[in-house]
């Protein structure tokens, strides 16, 4: 499973022109979900997530995490992240997760961060999206399990 994550000042995931997700200030996850990952696995990702310390405190050292500052996730499923391009022009996808299970995965993530008392936003599972964001930083990071 993987979770690159991005801290923005704001966000918005669209699906037909309509805003379905957004937040301010926090993380725009893309997760990407691949054969084999497990409810475990969604569970600790999230929490990796949540408590990862990249935001800045008084002295612009990355030493605060989303639930120091208050902040908020948007999560936008996103299998192409288990693209492969090393062979040809056009990315195999054989290592994502079925939908089935990609699905399965991706609610629970979602639902595991709004346990743990989060503002959680997220895109509709298999739709054609439009997101938008500003990346505060820039600051992106990649979080496997």
């Amino acid at each position: 499973m993987r979770a690159l994550l991005q801290r923005v000042s704001q966000a918005c995931v669209r699906v037909d022109g309509q805003a379905v997700g957004q937040i301010g200030a926090g993380w725009l996850i893309l997760l990407g979900i691949r054969k084999g990952d497990t409810r475990e696995a969604a569970q600790w990702l999230a929490e990796k997530c949540i408590h990862l310390r990249g935001f800045a405190d008084e002295e612009g050292k990355m030493n605060r995490s989303l639930v120091d500052i208050g902040g908020h996730l948007l999560v936008v499923s996103q299998f192409t992240l288990y693209g492969n391009c090393q062979r040809g022009r056009r990315p195999g996808f054989d290592d994502a997760a079925p939908p089935e299970l990609a699905k399965e995965l991706y609610l629970l993530f979602c639902e595991h961060a709004r346990s743990l008392g989060l503002q959680v936003e997220q895109g509709i599972f298999q739709a054609d999206m439009q997101v938008s964001l500003v990346n505060a930083g820039p600051v992106t990071f990649l979080v496997e399990r």
